[in-house]
């Protein structure tokens, strides 16, 4: 639809309040979910996109997300307290750095394989068992979804995004099969994986006297059938949001950053922070795209998704199970994601 200049004013005002409110406010912080909620329903309303399809995919979409966090709650609270002494036992054997290294890597490895939802799961479970500070925890959780978020990609199964670029590219000229994303972005992806979980064993970590037991979060020993009810149900509110946010703000992205030239486009797709990147890679990629640009349009968004919470599923996921709160997220995923955004851009620039 074509957006008149006060819809576009709106619809960009709002961005900014989604992108500062949650960082600066505590309130919003705190009921985050919520806060989505209405900003998405208020993009829907402004750019006039209600439609019966939209309802329907806004209460169906977020049911298997949904539904996995709350099977997986269960489950996890069932068997806690074995899974945490396998972790205790394999944190004994290889250590804390090469455990956390280790686990990174393989998530983000296989996060193609098994999904992002599931990596994403394991993960929560993982960062709850080992001993951490809250610290440690954040940034390890950090990461980590970096890397699952980047490694999720390279196949139609991992997450949305990957589906959306091999069906946009089946047809001529690039007939791209199942091995297309592993192919051209295969080098790109592991090593963004590689670097995240080297970032989190050079990190500073605590020091030797350091009272981990203050600290430490077993959230799960006293977790109630009620609080993995109700962590399931914002995840569900969370997802909602981000359709009705993604389809409300999707006209002007057609009538903005979809013709901008790949280089500006590249640091514009860090709004893939606060939308699902599978909207703006279905805005953005046609099927005649060259490689080039392609590269540079999915890296800026893979990368991007990790900076805020609303940026990934991942993200939504083990924010929610953990109580990470949007500033404790951006302060360390703010400046990895901008780093990382930077290394890929002077790298495509030249070899791309």
């Amino acid at each position: 639809m074509c957006l008149n200049f006060l819809q576009m004013i709106l619809l960009s005002i709002l961005i900014l309040l989604v992108l500062i409110l949650p960082i600066t406010t505590k309130k919003i912080e705190e009921n985050l979910e919520f806060f989505l909620f209405l900003c998405g329903i208020f993009a829907v309303t402004v750019s006039k996109a209600w439609s019966v399809a939209l309802a329907e995919e806004a209460v169906t979409a977020p049911v298997k997300i949904a539904a996995a966090v709350l099977i997986a709650g269960f489950l996890f609270k069932i068997f806690h307290s074995h899974f945490q002494f396998i972790m205790k036992k394999t944190v004994k054997l290889f250590g804390f750095k090469l455990s956390i290294f280790l686990t990174i890597l393989i998530l983000g490895v296989f996060s193609s394989i098994i999904t992002a939802i599931i990596s994403a799961l394991i993960l929560s479970q993982i960062a709850v068992a080992i001993p951490m500070t809250r610290k440690e925890r954040i940034r390890f959780v950090v990461l980590s979804c970096y890397a699952i978020g980047m490694g999720a990609v390279l196949t139609s199964i991992g997450e949305p995004l990957g589906t959306i670029v091999l069906s946009k590219l089946s047809g001529a000229p690039h007939y791209a099969n199942f091995a297309f994303l592993i192919k051209h972005f295969g080098i790109y992806i592991f090593t963004g994986v590689l670097f995240s979980a080297l970032w989190a064993v050079f990190a500073k970590h605590r020091n030797k006297h350091e009272d981990l037991k203050a600290e430490k979060e077993s959230e799960e020993d006293n977790c109630s059938n009620k609080e993995v009810v109700i962590r399931a149900a914002k995840v569900y509110l969370f997802v909602m949001a981000l359709v009705l946010l993604g389809d409300g703000l999707k006209p002007l992205a057609y009538k903005t950053i979809a013709h901008m030239h790949y280089v500006i486009l590249y640091w514009v797709n860090t709004i893939s922070a606060i939308l699902d990147n599978a909207t703006l890679a279905a805005i953005e990629i046609t099927p005649d795209i060259s490689i080039k640009t392609l590269k540079f349009l999915l890296m800026g968004l893979i990368v991007s998704g990790g900076m805020l919470i609303p940026g990934n599923i991942p993200n939504i996921i083990c924010a929610s199970k953990l109580k990470i709160k949007s500033k404790e997220w951006a302060k360390t995923a703010l400046p990895f994601g901008f780093l990382l955004m930077s290394v890929y851009f002077i790298f495509l620039l030249i070899f791309a």
